[in-house]
Order: C-alpha cells, then structure tokens, then sequence
C-alpha cells in the first residue's frame, strides 16, 4: 500500500511515519504534506519520502491510504476530502471538534467504501490487549474508574493550548486516549447522562513550574483538570478525571473495571475473581507484543485497509468519546461558578 501524512508535526515524526516504514512488507510512505513546506521538505528528507506537497489534495492520486496527523480543527474537512477521494484514512485523535463533523466522516466512509481508523493508540498497549481478553472473567461491568492525570505537563510545543485549532486542553488532548480505552473494556455501552465540569485556575497563575515547556498563562483559556461521572444505558457508570496540571503527588494513570464477577486493573495489568464468595488476585494471561503501540496500530490499518482483518478502534467507537468530550465541555459552559469553571 502507498501512504501519505498529512502534517509533518511531532506525532507523525515520533509515532506514525516510523510504525509505517517498519512495515516495509506492506506498505511504502511515498508522500509528504504540510502548509509548512520548509518543514514538509526537511522532513520528507530525513524518512527518505520521496514526494512533498504543499497541499494535501495533490497527494490523493499517489497515495492508497493517508495518516492525518494535523491540529483538531482540520481532522473532518481532510478526511472528508480523502475519502471522496478514493483514499482509505487513519486520522489522528480526536476524530473531530464536534459530534457532527464525526457523522459527517462516518457517512463519507460509509459512501466511499473505504476504511476510517481513528488513532486511539492506548488500545494496542500489550496491557490493554490482554486486559481486553481477561475482561469477560469479571462478568458485566459495574463500575468503572479512569484517571488520565499529569501534575505540571501542559504541552508548551505545538498548538495544544491554542482554544481555536485544538477544541479544548487535557481532555480533548490527554484525558480521551484513558476515556476511548475504558470505553472499549466495557463493550462501548451506550452513554445516558454525562455531568462534567473543567478547570483552568493553575494554569492560569504566574510563576507556575512546568516541565513541558513555556506557555502564555495570561492567554490561557482550555481546560487543564477536569472531572465527569458518566453513565450508561445498562446500568453501568464510569468516574473519570483528567488533568494537565493538578496539585497531586505525581503523574497518575488508572483504568480499573468492578463487573458482577470480579475486577480489572489496566496500569499495572491485576485481575480479581470470586472463588468461593472470596475475591483472589490473579494475573491475566500474556502474549508478547510490541512495546511501541504506534507499530500495531499501524498494521491493523494496513491489514483492514487490505480486507485482512477488522478496525479494532472503530469509528463508531471514536464517536462516542466525542460525544462525551462534547457533553462534558457543554456542562462547563452551562456552569456559573465563577473563577472555578471554564
């Protein structure tokens, strides 16, 4: 397969042109876009990409397949264009800034017949694999718990904290990725109620330590902390809170699932099951994989583009974690709590 990224930025450099030329069997990069040609060219260089476009339009007749590696706002409108284009899409999370422009781009796939991957890497950690097998030993789930959370890591590259391009701060960025996995555990049930509210108050303070790099906290207006208690058609409810900055002892990440049969931890991997009416730890079977989750991802793109196997993040899937992000940012702008919420 020929594949073009679109977007010549840190994700494509660090994660998908890599995962794609590790795959040499299957696939060839043979074109480059970026409305920064300098950085297109110079890029297209060090990978050896043979072809570099201004435009991304001009690359649809080389390319089979693209990676859409842009800032949020431009991810409907150039997979849109990709599809009636002919051309099979792995589009960069989010899938979109609105639920809208997520339709929109199911329905082009659906029209055009081709696949639309959305790049929810955390499902191809070796964890989240064998999470996903051991799950059906817990029964239904009941509760789950996500906690996506950083102490001082606002991104101070890039556009992350530009409101306009992005669509919004940690959850939208971060919190997403631990939101789509926790989600897929359970069986993607069907959301009912969401309650959110997001915070900016840190971020927004002089004098702040970062360790990602400097921001304008005077101009800072995304969401750098957020909380949700989401709930869903079967009964089963999630407790979920992200954070870019949040005064807490240290990094956090937590994905944990109590079912009716026992519970599942993700990061570290743990499983509990009643024996007996006692609940006893065990652990979940392994099967080796890779450590970089970018080169499964990939070739599951590959092999679904070529009829070889399904999408394991499915559009659909990807839909519903931009309807809840929406949900959320919604509960913020409905809020009158002055000075706390966004």
């Amino acid at each position: 397969m020929r594949i073009g990224i679109i977007g010549a930025g840190g994700i494509a450099q660090s994660r998908h042109i890599p995962a794609f030329l590790k795959l040499s069997d299957q696939c060839t990069i043979t074109a480059l876009s970026d409305v920064n040609f300098a950085r297109a060219k110079e890029t297209a260089e060090t990978f050896n990409i043979p072809l570099v476009f201004e435009k991304y339009e001009e690359m649809f007749p080389e390319v089979d397949a693209v990676c859409i590696c842009t800032p949020n706002k431009f991810h409907a409108e150039i997979t849109i264009a990709a599809l009636e284009a002919g051309v099979h899409v792995m589009c960069e999370k989010p899938m979109a800034l609105s639920t809208v422009e997520c339709e929109t781009m199911i329905a082009a796939a659906q029209k055009a017949e081709k696949v639309l991957a959305i790049a929810y890497h955390y499902r191809f950690m070796k964890e989240s694999a064998a999470a996903k097998r051991a799950i059906k030993e817990i029964g239904m789930p009941l509760v789950t718990r996500v906690q996506a959370l950083r102490r001082r890591k606002v991104p101070g590259w890039g556009v992350f904290t530009n409101k306009g391009l992005q669509g919004g701060g940690s959850l939208i960025d971060y919190g997403c990725h631990l939101l789509d996995l926790a989600l897929w555990l359970m069986g993607n049930p069907k959301t009912t109620d969401v309650v959110g509210s997001t915070y900016n108050m840190l971020s927004r303070m002089s004098g702040q330590v970062n360790l990602w790099g400097h921001f304008d906290h005077e101009s800072f207006n995304v969401d750098d902390h957020v909380t949700a208690y989401i709930k869903f058609a079967n009964g089963a409810s999630m407790l979920f809170e992200t954070s870019w900055a949040a005064n807490i002892k240290e990094d956090h990440e937590h994905v944990s699932i109590s079912g009716v049969d026992g519970g599942l931890s993700v990061f570290p991997l743990e499983l509990y099951k009643t024996e007996n009416g006692m609940l006893v730890n065990s652990q979940p079977v392994w099967i080796p994989g890779e450590e970089d989750p970018g080169l499964p991802q990939a070739r599951n793109f590959i092999d679904a583009c070529l009829r070889n196997a399904p999408l394991i993040v499915k559009p659909e899937e990807a839909l519903q974690v931009s309807q809840i992000i929406e949900a959320i940012y919604e509960n913020r702008q409905s809020g009158s709590t002055e000075g706390v919420l966004l």
